[in-house]
Formats: C-alpha cells, structure tokens, sequence
C-alpha cells in the first residue's frame, strides 16, 4: 500500500478547510449590499447608519446623527454569522441596560432580510429592504403596550 504524500496530504487539509469556510459563511454575504452609509432624513435632521465589514463572519453598524456638528451615536450593531444563523444584535444607547439584545434571522434574501426576538419587549422584528442599489427600507416592528406598531425609515445612500 502506497501512502499519500505529505504535499497531497496538505493540499487535500487545504480543501477541507477551504469548503467549510464557504459553507459556514453562506448568509453573512448576502447582506454585503447594506456596506456603506445611509441617511434618512427627517423634518428633525437627518438620521444615518453606516455598515462595514469587520471580518468574513461579521459586520458591524452604527446608527447615529449629527447635532451641532457632534456625532451622537444611538446604536451599535453587530451582523454575525454563527453556529449556522445570522444574528443581528444592536446595543442601544439608554436601553436594556447597554446589553447588546439577539434577533434570529427569519428571512434572508439578496436583497431582504428580518430577524426576530418574540421575547424583547420593543421591536421584536427587525428587517431591511433593498429597493435600489441607492434605496432601502428600515423597519421596526411587534407589539408595544399591547398595539401592534411599525415605523419605517427609508434610507438613500451616502456618497462617501
């Protein structure tokens, strides 16, 4: 019996190891069209959130404005793909005690997703959706003193 070589044994580890990182990041990119900066802008200022990559697993966001030239942030998101799922998991400034709360994707397509946490108390779904490579549609959504409540927050893309 022959034995395999030890540059064919490292290329088939190689593989091996190529083929789970491809599979075991199979959500993550398809939100890859939220990267950038957002605006939605109101009669109250403009309200913007900004997406980057931080690593093959995750990104990260922020929602914020701008008030007399300062940033104030409101949030800080975390898109993960773990254990199979996609997270989405946004601390908010002044709420939960600035624990970070995870919402389970629901849906996931190349240009929609949601995610849900029936437990939180306010929203328990969150989703986004790609009208155009320049437009999307933030929502919020779930019950809230008992009345079911949505507010949407359509975005344009910041050139940066």
């Amino acid at each position: 019996m022959k034995k395999i070589g030890y540059p064919v044994g490292l290329f088939l580890i190689a593989c091996l190891i190529s083929g789970w990182l491809s599979i075991s990041n199979k959500y993550i990119h398809k939100t890859q069209w939220l990267l950038g900066t957002w605006e939605n802008k109101t009669s109250r200022g403009s309200l913007f959130e900004t997406w980057k990559w931080v690593n093959e697993m995750e990104m990260s966001g922020k929602s914020f404005y701008i008030n007399n030239g300062d940033t104030v942030v409101l949030e800080s998101i975390k898109l993960v793909e773990e254990a199979d799922k996609l997270l989405y998991i946004p601390i908010v400034v002044d709420q939960n005690n600035g624990q970070p709360v995870r919402f389970e994707m629901k849906n996931l397509t190349d240009s929609a997703m949601v995610f849900e946490n029936l437990s939180h108390d306010f929203p328990q779904v969150i989703a986004y959706r790609m009208i155009h490579n320049d437009s999307l549609v933030a929502e919020i959504s779930g019950l809230r003193n008992g009345d079911e409540r949505k507010i949407a927050f359509p975005m344009s893309r910041v050139n940066d």
